[in-house]
Protein backbone atom coordinates (compact mmCIF):
# COMPACT_ATOMS: atom_id res chain seq x y z
CA UNK A 1 0.00 0.00 0.00
CA UNK A 2 1.34 3.19 -1.05
CA UNK A 3 1.91 6.26 2.06
CA UNK A 4 0.91 9.47 0.57
CA UNK A 5 1.92 12.57 3.16
CA UNK A 6 -0.40 15.40 2.79
CA UNK A 7 -0.12 18.76 3.67
CA UNK A 8 -2.36 22.32 4.56
CA UNK A 9 -0.80 25.44 5.11
CA UNK A 10 -2.29 28.53 6.94
CA UNK A 11 -0.49 32.05 6.45
CA UNK A 12 -0.34 34.11 10.18
CA UNK A 13 -3.14 36.41 9.02
CA UNK A 14 -5.18 33.38 8.53
CA UNK A 15 -4.86 31.46 11.96
CA UNK A 16 -4.55 35.68 13.72
CA UNK A 17 -8.11 36.53 12.13
CA UNK A 18 -9.98 32.73 13.05
CA UNK A 19 -8.79 32.75 16.44
CA UNK A 20 -9.76 36.34 16.53
CA UNK A 21 -13.48 35.04 15.24
CA UNK A 22 -13.46 32.11 17.98
CA UNK A 23 -12.71 34.69 20.63
CA UNK A 24 -15.64 36.99 19.66
CA UNK A 25 -17.68 33.65 20.15
CA UNK A 26 -16.67 31.73 22.95
CA UNK A 27 -14.54 29.41 21.58
CA UNK A 28 -12.10 28.42 23.47
CA UNK A 29 -10.34 25.29 21.86
CA UNK A 30 -11.25 26.80 18.25
CA UNK A 31 -11.35 23.80 15.51
CA UNK A 32 -11.72 24.89 12.36
CA UNK A 33 -13.23 22.48 9.59
CA UNK A 34 -12.42 22.84 5.60
CA UNK A 35 -14.31 20.96 3.42
CA UNK A 36 -14.72 20.13 -0.11
CA UNK A 37 -18.57 19.53 -1.47
CA UNK A 38 -19.94 18.90 -4.34
CA UNK A 39 -21.69 22.19 -6.15
CA UNK A 40 -20.95 25.51 -7.77
CA UNK A 41 -20.72 25.61 -11.41
CA UNK A 42 -16.99 24.14 -12.00
CA UNK A 43 -18.10 21.23 -9.48
CA UNK A 44 -16.65 22.01 -6.04
CA UNK A 45 -16.63 24.82 -3.71
CA UNK A 46 -15.19 24.53 -0.07
CA UNK A 47 -17.26 24.94 3.10
CA UNK A 48 -15.52 26.07 6.33
CA UNK A 49 -16.07 26.43 10.22
CA UNK A 50 -15.87 25.91 13.63
CA UNK A 51 -16.36 21.98 14.88
CA UNK A 52 -16.54 20.90 18.66
CA UNK A 53 -14.76 17.54 17.61
CA UNK A 54 -12.03 15.95 15.35
CA UNK A 55 -13.06 12.72 14.00
CA UNK A 56 -10.41 9.67 13.79
CA UNK A 57 -10.18 9.90 10.09
CA UNK A 58 -9.84 13.69 9.98
CA UNK A 59 -6.33 15.21 9.01
CA UNK A 60 -5.55 17.56 11.67
CA UNK A 61 -3.15 20.84 11.23
CA UNK A 62 -2.36 22.36 14.06
CA UNK A 63 -1.30 26.02 14.28
CA UNK A 64 -1.31 28.73 17.63
CA UNK A 65 -4.36 28.74 19.39
CA UNK A 66 -5.89 27.13 16.52
CA UNK A 67 -6.61 22.84 15.02
CA UNK A 68 -7.38 22.68 11.31
CA UNK A 69 -9.13 19.63 10.97
CA UNK A 70 -10.30 18.02 7.30
CA UNK A 71 -12.02 15.07 6.20
CA UNK A 72 -10.51 12.26 3.77
CA UNK A 73 -12.52 13.13 1.35
CA UNK A 74 -11.44 16.63 1.03
CA UNK A 75 -7.45 15.96 2.08
CA UNK A 76 -6.75 14.79 -1.71
CA UNK A 77 -8.36 18.17 -3.33
CA UNK A 78 -6.61 20.32 -1.06
CA UNK A 79 -3.29 18.90 -0.56
CA UNK A 80 -0.87 21.51 -0.16
CA UNK A 81 -3.25 24.76 -0.37
CA UNK A 82 -3.32 27.69 1.79
CA UNK A 83 -5.08 28.81 4.08
CA UNK A 84 -4.80 32.88 4.19
CA UNK A 85 -6.89 35.74 5.01
CA UNK A 86 -6.98 39.03 2.69
CA UNK A 87 -7.86 42.52 2.54
CA UNK A 88 -8.47 44.95 0.11
CA UNK A 89 -10.71 47.97 -1.25
CA UNK A 90 -14.04 45.85 -0.73
CA UNK A 91 -12.82 44.23 2.60
CA UNK A 92 -11.73 41.00 4.38
CA UNK A 93 -11.77 37.75 3.74
CA UNK A 94 -10.80 34.05 3.68
CA UNK A 95 -9.14 32.59 -0.02
CA UNK A 96 -7.75 29.58 -0.25
CA UNK A 97 -4.70 29.01 -2.60
CA UNK A 98 -5.08 25.72 -4.20
CA UNK A 99 -2.45 24.44 -6.61
CA UNK A 100 -4.89 21.91 -7.44
CA UNK A 101 -7.40 23.98 -8.94
CA UNK A 102 -7.63 23.20 -12.65
CA UNK A 103 -10.45 25.39 -13.28
CA UNK A 104 -12.75 27.65 -11.61
CA UNK A 105 -16.10 29.86 -12.56
CA UNK A 106 -16.60 33.33 -13.14
CA UNK A 107 -17.81 33.97 -9.44
CA UNK A 108 -14.77 32.51 -8.06
CA UNK A 109 -17.09 30.50 -5.62
CA UNK A 110 -16.38 26.95 -6.76
CA UNK A 111 -13.71 25.07 -8.86
CA UNK A 112 -12.68 21.65 -10.75
CA UNK A 113 -9.34 19.29 -10.01
CA UNK A 114 -7.82 17.90 -12.73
Amino acid sequence: MQNVTYNFFATERAVQEVTRIAKENNIEEPILRIRVVPGGCSGFQYAMGFDDTIEETDFVFEYPGLKIAIDQFSMPYVNNAELDYVMDFMGGGFTIRNPNVTGSCGCGNSFSCG
